[in-house]
Parts: C-alpha cells; structure tokens; sequence
C-alpha cells in the first residue's frame, strides 16, 4: 500500500519570508525533501477569502503580489507550478457531495499566502498545485468541518496544505525585531500541547480557551487554515512540531505536519 500523505499547517508570515528563509524555511526545505509522491497540493490560505466556497481550476496560475509596503525584490519573484484542473473539479464534486456548493475560478492566480511558504517547501515547482477559498462567514467550527470533508482527496493523492500564522497581530508588527513577544510565546506553547495531546476540541475552542487568543489573532482569518489542517488530518496520526521561531517579533512561524500511520497491506 502506498504511504499516506501527510497534512501540513504552514506559518508563512510576512512575504518577506520568500527572501528570508530563516530557521521556518530551512525546515520546510527539509520536510519537503521528505515527501511522498503526490499528485498535486491543495492549500487554503488567507488571503483568498470569497462569499461562498471557491475552488482555482486555473491550468497555469499566475503569481499575485496581493501586498504593498514590502521590499520590491518580491515582485521579481515568480513560483510556476501548474494548476490541475481536474483534481480542483473532483474536489468541487466532493464538497457539493456533502452538501456545500462551490463556484469554479478558472482565473485566480497563486496569492502569497500559497507562493510565499512553497517556494521552500516545494522550491521546484514542479508540482501542481490548486487552492480552496475560505468563506467570508468560516467559523472554527466550520473550518474543521470542511477539513474533514476534504480528506478522502488524500486517497487521490492531494497533499493538503493549510497556510496561515499561529501568531498573527498586525498591529503590533515592527520590521525592527523587537524580540519574541512573552504573550504570542504562551498562545504557541499552549496550542502545541494541544496539538501534541490530539485536543482537537480545545483547538476548535482556541478563541475561548487559548491564553491571550485575542491579542495573538485580533481577527481569525490566519488561523482558520490551521483548523482546516487539523480536521483533514487523520485522528490516529503523528504530529510533528517544526518550531521555526518568530518574523519581526510577534509572527509565529511554527509549522505543524501530521503524518498518518502506515496501514498493512
């Protein structure tokens, strides 16, 4: 039997990050080398927020610069992998299957919550990849739920990739490093043990239950691709942590990879 795909929750941070790979790219460099043959990535990112699901069935999907303020060296960067089509059309199929219906977008490019984290993870880009809107009403709740719906696609073998920041207050963002903040630090350590423990309702609760929830994610946008991650990740499936520090100080960068067992033959 082939090896399971994992699931992989990405900190992709600011865009800088294309250019400063850091401790976070340095392990998504080596966790990419160590993946399994797969036939295309689906990641869900931020920044592509629609009133309903949508679904990229782009064949050759550009690169955006959705983002302004930033060193103009990222404008020069451009991440070619193809789409696929037909595996974003049976993903559509599977999701109207449970009763969601999901609009087909044969124009959108890749945007940098998608481009940013696979130009180390997958830095050949030789691997096609498609992305799933997130609607504007997603709830956490809802967020597993549709990582749920979305497993039997690993069958297919779609990597699924959420992509996001575990730590994302913009607000108190400073391009002058001024240390890791005491506050984002409790919130990570406090969701890696409930990652590490397979607490999926705290994590579903995290807005409740998560010290200084608010503070680390002041709207949810960034950590709702986490919640999806976490309900297309198999129950019985081992996590592995990789802590990539922080970006500009209050940014987490951990990442989280949840492999599924070996099953016998």
């Amino acid at each position: 039997m082939a090896q399971p795909l994992p699931v992989l929750f990405i900190s992709h941070g600011a865009p800088t990050f294309a250019l400063e790979p850091g401790v976070a790219g340095a392990l998504l460099q080596e966790a990419g080398r160590k993946l399994p043959a797969i036939q295309a990535v689906l990641l869900i990112s931020p920044h592509w927020m629609t009133p309903g699901l949508s679904v990229m069935t782009t064949a050759k999907p550009q690169t955006m610069y959705d983002f302004g303020g930033f060193d103009q060296r990222l404008n020069s960067v451009v991440y070619p992998a193809p789409g696929h089509p037909a595996l974003a059309a049976l993903t559509a199929q599977l999701l109207e299957s449970r009763g969601q219906h999901v609009r087909l977008d044969a124009q959108r490019g890749y945007d940098h919550g998608a481009w940013v984290p696979m130009l180390h993870l997958l830095p050949h880009a030789d691997v096609p990849m498609f992305q799933l809107s997130m609607p504007y009403t997603l709830t956490a709740q809802g967020a597993f739920d549709l990582g749920r719906m979305l497993q039997p696609l690993s069958a297919q073998g779609v990597l699924m990739v959420g992509s996001g920041s575990i730590t994302h207050n913009m607000n108190e963002f400073s391009m002058q490093e001024p240390g890791d903040a005491a506050y984002a630090q409790e919130f990570i350590h406090w969701v890696r043990d409930k990652v590490t423990r397979g607490n999926t309702q705290a994590l579903v609760d995290t807005a409740a239950q998560a010290p200084h929830a608010k503070r680390a994610h002041p709207t949810d946008e960034h950590y709702l691709p986490f919640l999806v991650a976490l309900g297309a990740a198999r129950p019985e499936a081992k996590v592995h942590v990789l802590e990539g520090g922080f970006t500009y100080g209050v940014i987490g960068m951990e990442s989280y990879i949840w492999q599924a067992l070996e099953t016998a033959a």
